[in-house]
């Protein structure tokens, strides 16, 4: 999307994560010269309406925070964007499958598996888990939904679907 000029980025006030994620998104837009309107998801109940109420107003696609009070409505959002033909994008994978254009996040299977190497050495008493060190996400996934892509009439660079971990045909 090339031409892209607004975009509408979900966020939560009860992760204590937005504040960061709201900033590094509005540096990103600021570098890229893209508008971006931030909107704190207060309830569930009108989710979609809200939504509508955004894209209405002119914002072209949607940024879905990482944030744990979206993960179960992503089938949710998912289904929204496919009625609504708007792009929607997210760290969480699982939106990716249920219908959202791309995810770009940290890999849950590769912290799931540094949580066990942790778990194992705490219950094997081999170290007080007050001395364990706090680890950064070193895997990333990015999962691009052609098929999504196409029913939205946009074409993926083949350098960009060159980088996925998963495309989904």
């Amino acid at each position: 999307m090339p031409a892209l000029q607004r975009v509408v980025l979900l966020t939560s006030r009860d992760d204590p994560a937005t504040s960061s994620i709201a900033s590094a998104t509005q540096n990103a837009a600021r570098l890229l010269g893209i508008e971006l309107e931030m909107r704190n998801v207060e309830s569930v109940d009108n989710l979609e309406g809200m939504l509508t109420a955004v894209v209405n107003a002119g914002s072209e696609a949607v940024i879905v925070a990482g944030s744990p009070v979206f993960f179960p409505l992503l089938p949710r959002i998912a289904q929204w964007a496919g009625a609504a033909q708007t792009p929607v994008i997210s760290p969480w994978r699982e939106l990716a499958e249920a219908g959202g254009l791309f995810s770009y996040g940290t890999s849950v299977n590769a912290m799931f598996r540094r949580a066990a190497v942790f778990a194992d050495r705490i219950l094997r008493g081999a170290e007080d888990p007050a001395t364990l060190p706090v680890e950064q996400p070193t895997t990333f996934d990015l999962t691009i939904n052609l098929k999504i892509a196409k029913a939205l009439g946009l074409t993926i660079p083949p350098q960009f679907l060159s980088l996925a971990d998963e495309v989904i045909e």
